[in-house]
């Protein structure tokens, strides 16, 4: 009689990963869980839920790892008190257009692309994401704040509007990215948009 090979040991850190590319790539309802199942090496249903108990809390799950690594440079920049406005905001886009083109994962922010449109059912997942674009927002406000502060930046700037403005084109070069334009189109936009809006 034929021996059957050993079952690959599941690992879940790969399989966490591996989610957190397709729901990065396709969006939190477009996802299926056969979709994830085979990305982790065609698990049960059973298994499946013995891991991660459910498609929303392996979202949530997958959301948080993006953030505590891909998506956590930006806000970490943002907020280092050893840079100066101009330099945080404009080394930050720099490593968000390095990392939304990047080759070796989906193009584009997932918190941006994840979940931008959900039916009644999921309303509150998209609005889970909205508060983390909002966090990433009030990154930006506060350090124009810190930089108005140290008199780097120009009394009569606006933060709130300024942060508004950077927030919206970093979404806007997600989507960009998403499309396939390319790092360096992507970073003359960045540097046609800097010069004169923290001009003191």
């Amino acid at each position: 009689m034929a021996r059957t090979g050993r079952p690959r040991q599941f690992d879940r850190d790969e399989a966490l990963h591996q989610a957190m590319a397709l729901f990065w790539q396709y969006g939190y309802e477009s996802t299926s869980l056969a979709q994830l199942r085979e990305a982790m090496g065609g698990i049960s249903a059973a298994s499946f839920y013995a891991a991660f108990s459910s498609k929303e809390a392996l979202f949530n799950e997958t959301i948080q790892l993006y953030l505590n690594t891909a998506g956590e440079q930006l806000r970490t920049t943002l907020s280092n008190p050893e840079l100066d406005t101009v330099t945080a905001i404009h080394t930050a886009f720099k490593q968000a257009l390095l990392e939304q083109t990047d080759a070796s994962h989906p193009r584009g922010c997932m918190v941006v692309l994840s979940a931008t449109n959900c039916s009644p059912d999921n309303q509150h997942i998209q609005k889970a994401m909205i508060e983390e674009r909002k966090q990433t927002r009030l990154a930006f406000r506060d350090c124009i704040q810190r930089g108005i502060e140290s008199g780097n930046v120009s009394t009569e700037t606006d933060a709130e509007s300024l942060s508004l403005y950077y927030s919206t084109l970093l979404n806007g070069i997600s989507i960009q990215a998403r499309d396939g334009i390319s790092l360096e189109e992507l970073n003359k936009i960045i540097d046609l948009s800097m010069p004169d809006s923290l001009s003191q």
